[in-house]
């Protein structure tokens, strides 16, 4: 490792079916290379942050595990759409957090701006518009 210090801003982490981390720079090209470089994600987990001025544009699931998602900043609320209906999950002080169950559909909306740190296993994510 040639740096000591890391940001999570810029430099997420990618945890292997074995518990071990790599350090990918958070680029445009970083969902390429870890398709590409970890074998399609597979059994892999990611440790990300971004930050969110408006509502997501899209819908989002994750069949292969749970998702973790913890507010670093501001405040937004979780849309879960489950088989009994939307759930609401409002976060709003800092460390709170949700946890998005494997397989269900969800988006975020947003007042102001937010920073989400996620925690995802990232195999086989599935997108739709909003």
């Amino acid at each position: 490792m040639t740096k000591t210090t890391l940001s999570i801003d810029s430099e997420f982490v990618v945890l292997n079916p074995n518990q071990q981390a790599s350090v990918e720079l958070a680029d445009g090209g970083l969902y390429q290379r870890l398709d590409s470089a970890y074998n399609g994600f597979a059994g892999h987990q990611l440790v990300s942050c971004y930050a969110f001025s408006a509502n997501w544009p899209s819908w989002e699931r994750h069949p292969n595990g749970d998702e973790i998602v913890i507010l670093l900043s501001g405040q937004t609320e979780f849309i879960l759409q489950t088989d009994d209906g939307d759930v609401s999950i409002k976060l709003s002080r800092q460390g709170e957090y949700v946890l998005v169950p494997r397989n269900v559909w969800h988006t975020a909306r947003t007042e102001g701006s937010c920073k989400l740190l996620f925690i995802t296993p990232g195999e086989g994510t599935e997108h739709r518009p909003a």
